[in-house]
């Protein structure tokens, strides 16, 4: 599993679009978090790298999205970023995943894979 997200991983990065994979895995942390004051200082990181507007890795979201986001900055907690997050995701299950199973790094690794059963 964690082999098949790197590899995941290394196939979104040399396509320029890795940042969705890893707002994806950052909230999946954040969600995680116990504290209210660690919680409120992550929050504020998570949406100055991934959501404000030219951020320096950028997610793909619409504009009412950013602002709920932008809102729920007041007094962030372990949802604030689920909207974001499930709009990330299907982009990556309807465009990113179903390009990389067909990708050359994808079919190698099946091939790989299937020699070393054999073997």
């Amino acid at each position: 599993m964690q082999d098949g997200m790197k590899i995941f991983q290394a196939y979104l990065k040399s396509e320029f679009s890795d940042e969705n994979i890893e707002f994806w895995l950052v909230c999946e942390d954040y969600k995680k978090m116990k504290s209210s004051f660690r919680m409120s200082s992550r929050a504020k990181k998570i949406f100055k790298r991934y959501i404000q507007a030219e951020a320096p890795r950028e997610i793909n979201i619409d504009h009412n999205t950013r602002e709920l986001i932008r809102r729920n900055m007041k007094t962030p907690d372990s949802l604030c970023f689920d909207d974001a997050r499930r709009i990330v995701y299907g982009l990556m299950e309807k465009d990113s995943y179903p390009r990389f199973l067909r990708s050359d790094l994808y079919q190698d690794l099946l091939e790989s894979t299937s020699e070393s059963v054999q073997m």
